[in-house]
């Protein structure tokens, strides 16, 4: 079950990435694909035609993890007629 997550790295804007599964946190690193900027655009700092990418632990202050498709068909909403 791939979800989007923000990804707060030390010294620089958060960035926008898909994971498979939450990480490890006895893991020195965290996996993502799809790098890229809050708005979409590309991040200067990835090269052209990478794919996964691993960040070490100690840049990453927090990761936001977006909810998946799979966990919006779960919630019900309420109104009120």
């Amino acid at each position: 079950m791939a979800f989007t997550v923000v990804l707060h790295l030390q010294g620089t804007d958060p960035i926008m990435a898909e994971m498979d599964g939450l990480p490890d946190p006895q893991s020195s690193y965290v996996l993502c694909t799809n790098p890229r900027a809050r708005d979409g655009k590309n991040l200067v700092f990835i090269e052209p035609g990478c794919t996964r990418f691993m960040f070490p632990w100690h840049r990453i202050s927090f990761i936001e993890a977006y909810p998946s498709e799979e966990d919006h068909t779960r919630v019900e909403t309420f109104f009120r007629e």
